[in-house]
């Protein structure tokens, strides 16, 4: 492993984990390259691998009762790290006491809530006197920081593939990186960039966060980030991570990705067991069919491939799902998390120049 960029970490994650609520600790867990992650809290499934929980494959990262039990088993921690994600970003009332507990014990706090850690009086004076860092990834940056759109995007002429989403919570986050993965084990030269507080946790180089980010600005950053990954790494593909999803009620995301990004294909995340935007019960999920035909009039530009999310379905059912999204849009279906990201890393590779 290489050395972490920030330190060894654990993931505050409590009632959360293994639910859509959990998927920034569920993203660390997987991977990440910021910090080295020690363990996870979360009563609900203490005393089990992590990996184990999330995934059916065990990867060394316990979770704990508490914070306590946590970092009397990893007293090495430099870290504490909010891996919550929940519907508009709220810190629950409990999780303060947690966060204080850190700071008493010597950690730096990261959040990547809308509930701004550093904004809590109690909290920023014990960090003042520790001499401790609180770092709330979702913070606007200062204004003069920020880039407008340029139509640099024009000189960026390797590939470039946005994964969208047909909601939110539904992994595109995930495997944007696992194609990122694949291509370099593939011998391609492939950068991801993050759209949001968790792909900068997990130590995405070219990252803006696009719900913290300023509206005027918003398709400037993602220019900017695809344009600097293209200059310094000259890469054979760029994969932009998508966010929300287009007709989503509360996380409406794609259209600056699609307009600022400029992507040459799209590949569809899609949970066929979904019936509801997530979270919102009566919220029709539009069809993955509409959803394409709307990338296609936005864009102009196809989708390559759907990747799928299984959640609600058994092993033995995914490849059979895989072939009815197959028969119903007549695009290749892969689910890359269950079976590996070869075949769609193949397909991509088609596609270079």
């Amino acid at each position: 492993m290489t050395s972490p960029l920030d330190g060894k970490a654990i993931v505050y994650c409590q009632n959360a984990f293994n639910t859509p609520n959990g998927k920034t600790a569920h993203g660390l867990v997987r991977f990440t390259y910021r910090y080295e992650v020690l363990g996870v809290i979360d009563s609900n499934y203490a005393g089990k691998d992590a990996g184990e929980v999330l995934d059916g494959k065990p990867n060394g990262i316990r979770i704990y009762q508490d914070f306590g039990a946590a970092i009397a088993a990893h007293p090495e921690a430099a870290y504490l790290v909010v891996g919550l994600a929940p519907d508009g970003g709220r810190l629950p009332d409990q999780a303060r006491a947690v966060m204080a507990e850190a700071l008493d014990a010597g950690l730096h706090l990261d959040s990547g809530l809308h509930d701004f850690l550093s904004n809590d009086h109690v909290l920023s004076a014990k960090a003042e006197k520790a001499g401790l860092r609180i770092r709330d990834v979702r913070k606007t940056p200062d204004r003069d920081t920020l880039h407008f759109f340029s139509g640099d995007i024009e000189e960026v002429d390797c590939l470039k593939l946005a994964v969208l989403g047909t909601d939110s919570a539904i992994g595109k986050r995930t495997t944007a990186w696992l194609l990122v993965h694949g291509l370099r084990a593939a011998g391609k030269k492939a950068e991801m960039i993050g759209t949001g507080q968790t792909g900068w946790m997990q130590g995405a180089k070219y990252s803006m966060i696009m719900d913290s980010c300023i509206n005027d600005f918003v398709a400037g950053e993602i220019e900017h980030a695809v344009v600097s990954a293209y200059r310094n790494e000259s890469p054979d593909v760029i994969v932009i991570e998508g966010q929300g999803s287009l007709m989503n009620p509360a996380y409406p995301g794609g259209f600056e990705i699609l307009a600022a990004g400029r992507p040459d294909f799209v590949i569809m995340q899609h949970a066929p067991t979904r019936k509801e935007y997530d979270g919102f019960p009566g919220y029709r999920l539009h069809s993955i069919t509409e959803q394409i035909a709307a990338i296609k009039v936005i864009s102009g530009k196809d989708v390559l491939a759907i990747t799928l999310n299984h959640e609600g379905l058994r092993d033995d059912e995914i490849d059979d799902a895989c072939a009815a999204v197959t028969a119903a849009t007549g695009l290749p279906c892969f689910d890359v998390l269950a079976r590996g990201a070869d075949d769609l890393v193949a397909l991509v590779a088609k596609q270079l120049k």
